[in-house]
Order: C-alpha cells, then sequence, then structure tokens
C-alpha cells in the first residue's frame, strides 16, 4: 500500500481551472462519497484551498489510483484526462509528508506564511474523519501536519505583518482610495474563515481609517451575527441574510465576496443595477474560488474588480522579508520529517509484528484444541505436536519478521505493514 496525493495547485494551472476542481463546504459529503467508495482507495482527504485542490490517499495500486485521482479532477475541470495530466502534481510515500507540511507551514502559499491555510489543512482533515473515510495512516499525518504549521508560526517570523489572503485583500482595497476605507461604506459578503479573517481586518484599522458602515451578509442572519459578535461588535456593524441585502450593495463603496460556492451568484444587477456606476464609483473584491461575481463585472463603467490573480501579484511585491525565514522554516520542518518517520517506524514494525504472532498464535493453539477432541493421543504425544507446530510458525514468521525489521521506515516497509494489517484484521 501506498500513500498519494494528486492535485492541482495556482503554480501549474490558471485560476479558471481551479475554480473549477475546487470542492466547496456543500459538497464535501458526496466528493468524498464518491472518492472513499473506489476500491483501490482506503483513505481519503481532499484538501481545497484558495490556491489548491488535491486528494491524499492510501491506495493499493499506485498507479491505478493515479490514473483513477487524474481522471476525477479532469472530470470536475471539464477537460480531458490529456490536457490536464501534464499539470497535475503526483506525489507519494515520504514526498507526501514533506509537501503537506509544507503547505501546513505555509511555504507553499502565495502569500508566505498566510494563517488561512492551516485552518484549511485541519478542517480537511476532520471533514474526512467525520465521514469516516480517513484512518490511521492519514490522520497520523494530518495531526503532525497542523502541528508543524502551528510550530512554524510559532518558533519564526515567517507570520509577522499580513499573513492571510484577507488582510492583503483589505490592505489592496484601502490603497485604492486616497484616504483608505476611512468614511466608506463596505459590505462583506460570507462568513466563513476568510470573512472573518476580512472583517477582523477592516476592524483592526485606527479609527480614523476605519469605513463608516459595515455590514455582513451570509446565508443565514443567525450566522452572520455570530461572527459579528465575535469579531467586531460595533454599532458601525450590521449583519444580514443574503435575502435581506436588498439595496444595500447599491449604496456600498467596497463590496468584499468570500462565499463558499459553486458558481458566481452577485450579478450587475444587485452590484450596477442602472449598468454605470461612474457617479457613485464601486470596488469589488472577490476572493471566491470559484468565483462569487462574474468577470464581466469590470467592464461596467464606475466599478473596478479585483481577483485573487490581482491578490496574489500584490503580496509578492510585500513580503520580500518574509523569504529570509524560510530556511528557518524549512529547518522545522526537517526536523518534523525526521520525527514524523522515526514515529512510523515506532507505530509500524514491532507492533504488528507482535499482534500477527499473536493472531496466529490464537489460530494454532485453537485448531490444536479442535484436534485434540478429535484424535486420540496421549499427552506425551500432544506434547510433541504443540512442540512441532510451535516451532513450526516460529519458522514460517521467521522470514516476515526480519524483512519488517530491515524495511521499517522506509516507503516499502510501510507498504508491507499496510498489508500484513489488512491481510491478517490486525
Amino acid at each position: 500500500m501506498s500513500v498519494v496525493v494528486v492535485g492541482l495547485e495556482h503554480k501549474s494551472v490558471p485560476l479558471e481551472t481551479l475554480e473549477r476542481v475546487a470542492v466547496t463546504t456543500a459538497e464535501t459529503t458526496e466528493v468524498l462519497a464518491g472518492l472513499s467508495g473506489r476500491q483501490n482507495l482506503s483513505e481519503v482527504v481532499v484538501l481545497s484551498t484558495c490556491l489548491r485542490t488535491e486528494v491524499y490517499a492510501v491506495v493499493d495500486r499506485f498507479h491505478d489510483a493515479v490514473f483513477e485521482l487524474q481522471e476525477f479532477l479532469a472530470k470536475r475541470a471539464g477537460l480531458g484526462l490529456e490536457d490536464l495530466e501534464s499539470s497535475c502534481t503526483v506525489r507519494f510515500d515520504d514526498d507526501v509528508a514533506t509537501h503537506l507540511f509544507s503547505v501546513a507551514a505555509g511555504l507553499e502559499s502565495a502569500v508566505l506564511g498566510e494563517s488561512e491555510v492551516l485552518g484549511q489543512v485541519r478542517r480537511a482533515w476532520e471533514a474526512s474523519d467525520e465521514r469516516h473515510v480517513s484512518g490511521p495512516v492519514l490522520a497520523g499525518l494530518f495531526r503532525e501536519a497542523v502541528r508543524v504549521g502551528r510550530r512554524a508560526r510559532h518558533e519564526t517570523a515567517i507570520a509577522r505583518g499580513t499573513t492571510s489572503f484577507a488582510h492583503a485583500a483589505v490592505a489592496l482595497a484601502a490603497a485604492r482610495f486616497d484616504t483608505g476605507l476611512a468614511g466608506l461604506d463596505v459590505i462583506l459578503f460570507g462568513a466563513g474563515e476568510i470573512g472573518a479573517g476580512l472583517l477582523q481586518a477592516l476592524a483592526d484599522a485606527p479609527g480614523a481609517g476605519r469605513p463608516r458602515r459595515i455590514v455582513v451578509a451570509s446565508r443565514t442572519r443567525s450566522r452572520a451575527r455570530a461572527l459579528v459578535d465575535a469579531v467586531a461588535p460595533d454599532d458601525t456593524v450590521t449583519a444580514v441574510a443574503l435575502e435581506d441585502v436588498g439595496g444595500t450593495t447599491q449604496r456600498s463603496d467596497v463590496v468584499f465576496c468570500a462565499l463558499d460556492v459553486s458558481s458566481p451568484i452577485l450579478t450587475a444587477a444587485e452590484l450596477a443595477p442602472a449598468g454605470d456606476r461612474t457617479g457613485s464609483p464601486l470596488l469589488v473584491v472577490d476572493l471566491g474560488v470559484p468565483r462569487n461575481v462574474g468577470a464581466g463585472m469590470a467592464s461596467i463603467p464606475g466599478v473596478s474588480l479585483l481577483g485573487m490573480d490581482d491578490l496574489r501579484e500584490a503580496v509578492a511585491r510585500t513580503t520580500q522579508e518574509r523569504h529570509a525565514e524560510v530556511d528557518a522554516v524549512l529547518g522545522i520542518v526537517e526536523e518534523e520529517l525526521d520525527r514524523y518517520r522515526a514515529d512510523v517506524r515506532g507505530r509500524s514494525a514491532a507492533p504488528v509484528v507482535a499482534s500477527l504472532r499473536a493472531r496466529l498464535e490464537e489460530l494454532r493453539v485453537a485448531e490444536l484444541e479442535r484436534q485434540r477432541a478429535l484424535v486420540g493421543l496421549s499427552e506425551e504425544e500432544w506434547a510433541r505436536v504443540d512442540e512441532a507446530s510451535r516451532a513450526t510458525l516460529a519458522k514460517i514468521l521467521h522470514r516476515p519478521t526480519v524483512l519488517l525489521k530491515e524495511t521499517a521506515g522506509t516507503p516499502r516497509g510501510e507498504r508491507l505493514v499496510e498489508a500484513l494489517r489488512v491481510l491478517f484484521d490486525l
């Protein structure tokens, strides 16, 4: 058995492709059920963030599994497998842990050290665990990845300053106005993690630099209210349900979009009903992946549209100082990888060998007892049979035991351990 990860990320495919393969919260149950139902996948976790969608899996047949997962991504992207295959990243066994630890530590993010990805890694694992489609291998891997991400941010300056897409987006929006967001009316669509980050960034602005009014809109007013109460309990911040937004967007100066939806839901009729905002300019910042606002919105007079591509370009110019921390974070990742491998070795060979011996000994004794009632042998003769069967079992187990110890901690050793666990239900 092998551990693999097959996915698409912002470094290899355009944003439009990432939008199509992204797995929203509403789709999680169906996607996980579809993947875990495949005979070749015994454990599955889907990690879908702003800039990547990856499937982590414990598999029986490596090449068959890679084909299945690439086919899954191609189908979601609406592309032929041959068109997507060259863009897919494929990692297996030890390289999977190296990659996931780096992702959790913020080394693979467009905003180096950004904070949202760590929560996304944790929730991806929890979603699979709650639906019983992950198991001990991926649970151990993701648990350690979350710990690595926390340690990297605690022990280094990789997260110093603007550390999230949400804070970067607010800073980028503020830079579009001579006086920042001061005195402006802002509406925020979305009460998830990015929405919470956006509201926190808006609330953190100095008093003179804060918007005049902030409206938080979510699918339900109760969810929007809970976010407002937790982050910015203030008379200038209002919570509404999406269905009650009404003309609020038409009176707003800035719209932030961070809804977890599968396709654009904010239309020109809602943001610019007259087809022209020249007299009342509007800035729309769309952090949705898939996008919340259609790209054609930018063609409306008076409307400016900023998306993930604009954000990536902006943060690349402002996070150079964090690159000095990369070596320190890499050191933590390497140290934790060594510890993780040692833990895997400790959890694999010795306990499995002991369990295998106990299981076969139990079978040996039970079979002897069954035969004892059928065959008339003396106590001395039964003692010789018992000794002979014990010696035979020891010889049978000798080679597997030696091989497991010799390969402990290697990809081959992990595959042998998992094979024994499955074959003998250990």
